[in-house]
């Protein structure tokens, strides 16, 4: 994948928290003082198990949930806190995949309806509605990018393959002509076969159309077939983020390692198992320092006082939360 050679980065994420206010006044911090950014033109991989704060990452980039503090900043604009009816012609420009492609289709409506939907209620470019025709060439325009018959625009969900109705999610995150696409774990309910194919379109439609990723997954070895870069995430925190190669063949934070090794098919030059104890805390009550110390076959008095900031180890960005980095 190729980046723009632009320096202005498309999306910018600022010390980002997502705090969930739960019974007996205990907070839930999903998210952890997230900072990144993206390029045009660029993949960036986030992955991390099931609980890290991914999908509440993705959420509250799309402003589908508030931000508790920090900033994010979408074409030099800031849109934490904007209203709906500011942010509404924003949305054309930034889209999202969902992991259930059938729970993100109305059942009772036709494949044509669905993708019509976003043309009929948004604008063109020059801030004209759209006539029946220019919505019928572009839907017949999504099903050839996405590699599905015109025919398909007739149909229900019901009628589709788990991996055809995700093309569909696909087109219809295209509709609008979007400059960047968050997609939340497309591929994780799919077969390894149809997986196979659906990272292939998202990396063709990436090259035609000059997208840029925001691929969420909890697989390293889907992400690093797509990605250009890969921001490792541990209880709301990114611990490790850089170069895809320089993050997955030469690991330095020792969770990224133990991901690496948990990877069940033969991938040559990543690093060795590193076996991991324990399990995972509870984000209510997280551990004191480094949150990944309880689980570390490394650790040292000082991990367990004091919480490590991300740092560069490397001119070419690849940073990492650690004390004693591998």
């Amino acid at each position: 994948m190729k980046t723009s050679a632009t320096s202005s980065p498309i999306l910018e994420v600022r010390d980002l928290y997502k705090t969930y206010r739960l019974p007996r006044r205990q907070e839930l911090k999903a998210v952890d003082g997230v900072s990144f950014s993206v390029m045009p033109g660029e993949v960036l991989g986030v992955v991390g198990e099931s609980g890290c704060g991914k999908s509440s990452l993705g959420r509250c980039l799309l402003r589908l949930a508030p931000a508790t503090s920090g900033q994010i900043v979408f074409e030099g604009r800031d849109i934490t806190h904007l209203p709906e009816r500011t942010l509404r012609p924003l949305r054309q420009r930034i889209q999202m995949v969902f992991q259930d492609s059938y729970a993100s289709l109305n059942p009772r409506r036709r494949i044509g309806d669905l993708l019509a939907e976003p043309l009929k209620v948004h604008p063109d470019a020059k801030g004209r509605k759209r006539s029946s025709a220019e919505i019928t060439a572009r839907l017949h325009e999504l099903m050839e990018l996405v590699s599905l018959p015109i025919t398909a625009l007739a149909r229900y969900p019901h009628e589709f393959s788990g991996g055809q109705r995700q093309r569909i999610n696909i087109a219809r995150a295209l509709a609008l002509s979007p400059r960047l696409i968050l997609a939340d774990e497309p591929v994780s309910a799919l077969d390894v076969s149809v997986q196979a194919q659906i990272i292939n379109l998202f990396a063709d439609l990436q090259k035609q159309l000059g997208l840029t990723y925001i691929f969420i997954a909890h697989d390293l070895a889907v992400v690093r077939q797509i990605s250009n870069r890969v921001a490792v995430m541990y209880l709301g925190r990114i611990v490790e983020i850089g170069d895809t190669d320089s993050v997955l063949h030469t690991p330095a934070h020792p969770y990224t390692a133990a991901l690496t090794a948990a990877i069940p098919r033969p991938v040559t030059g990543l690093a060795r198992p590193v076996p991991l104890q324990g399990d995972v805390p509870s984000p209510i009550n997280r551990p004191s320092g480094c949150r990944f110390h309880t689980r570390c076959p490394y650790v040292q008095t000082r991990c367990k006082q004091e919480d490590p900031a991300l740092h560069s180890i490397h001119p070419n960005g690849h940073e990492v939360a650690c004390h004693f980095p591998l």
